[in-house]
């Protein structure tokens, strides 16, 4: 098979060819069908996380269909389609666990980091772990429901039951939760990199109430806050755009340094916190509610060859809504 491989942090991703993997026990083999470019992603090839698992096939918004089972696999058929995400395998037993708090797990292990990902034409995955996806959406709009749409979702949840909405960064992740925020009847504030007018004219088209530059303040204070760009002097900013009581969470996996802030702008219980990975559950509540939105993604197609292409598109903001790669012969 084809795969784009990484060798080392900060490097281009490789064409190689690969043996087709064969699945453990409680593993599927899934022909993939297409596989979004997330964010993290970059934060991966670029060595802004630490712990890959090297040389690595990068890529957690998988689209495919079951091609073998493990022996020990029982929830699912060969043919069916399925996503994996970027939770890819936890232990079970620690108290996140059984807490309900698995996306916490310390022996957590994440798809296209710690495990092989989705840049490739196959890939296995922890049948426990991979999810039936909505008949409603095609192979290339449905990879971006698998984190930008899955840690987004989290991220709103986290945001309580704000109705004045911000939301800094409208790449992937926010053009998919400004729908779901629309839906709840919430108000969308949207901030973009400053002076970047095709942004805010597609929030606007996706229904936020308002739109402008990162740097400026809304129109209006704010309830909550939800920080997709991986900027850490936008917490400061965001701080100051809620009322008391609100909250501003921090939605990556990875952000740059928050700059020192006075305690003024954090007084009157205002809070700040972080999302964390996915757990299944997420997964599930997700992907029932999408379609029922619905949420329309938006996608950039590139070819699995054009890896590194669509990586460098999305690190310099030159992506309206997600980019997903397709491996060779697939006509999805």
């Amino acid at each position: 098979m084809q795969a784009m491989l990484l060798d080392a942090p900060g490097t281009p991703l490789r064409l190689v060819e690969r043996p087709v993997p064969t699945p453990g026990t409680v593993q599927v083999l899934i022909r993939v069908l297409a596989c979004a470019v997330c964010r993290t992603d970059l934060h991966v090839v670029d060595g802004e996380l630490t712990e890959p698992a090297l040389p690595l096939v990068p890529g957690h918004e998988i689209v495919g269909r079951i091609e073998a089972l493990g022996s020990g696999v029982t929830r699912f058929q060969g043919g069916e389609r399925v996503g994996v995400p970027w939770l890819g395998w936890t232990c079970g037993k620690c108290p996140y666990c059984t807490g309900g708090q698995e996306n916490l797990c310390d022996q957590a292990r994440f798809t296209g980091y710690q495990i092989d990902g989705g840049y490739a034409e196959y890939t296995v995955a922890d049948a426990r772990y991979a999810f039936p996806l909505p008949d409603a959406y095609g192979d290339l709009e449905a990879a971006p429901l698998l984190c930008a749409g899955l840690i987004g979702h989290r991220s709103l949840r986290m945001a309580g039951d704000a109705k004045r909405l911000g939301i800094y960064g409208f790449g992937a992740a926010a053009h998919i939760i400004a729908q779901v925020a629309r839906y709840e009847g919430r108000r969308v504030f949207a901030f973009t990199r400053p002076g970047d007018h095709d942004a805010q004219a597609f929030a606007r088209r996706l229904g936020a109430v308002w739109a402008g530059d990162s740097d400026q303040p809304p129109p209006e204070e704010l309830d909550a806050a939800i920080l997709f760009a991986p900027v850490g002097a936008l917490v400061p900013q965001a701080l100051r755009a809620v009322a008391k009581g609100g909250v501003v969470v921090a939605g990556g996996i990875h952000m740059s340094d928050i700059p020192r802030f006075p305690y003024s702008i954090l007084w009157g219980e205002r809070v700040v916190r972080s999302v964390a990975n996915l757990t299944r559950a997420d997964a599930e509540a997700f992907l029932e509610l999408a379609p029922k939105v619905p949420v329309k993604t938006e996608v950039v197609r590139y070819p699995l060859s054009a890896a590194n292409q669509a990586l460098d598109d999305l690190r310099t903001g030159h992506l309206q809504g997600a980019a997903v790669l397709v491996p060779p012969g697939r006509q999805s």
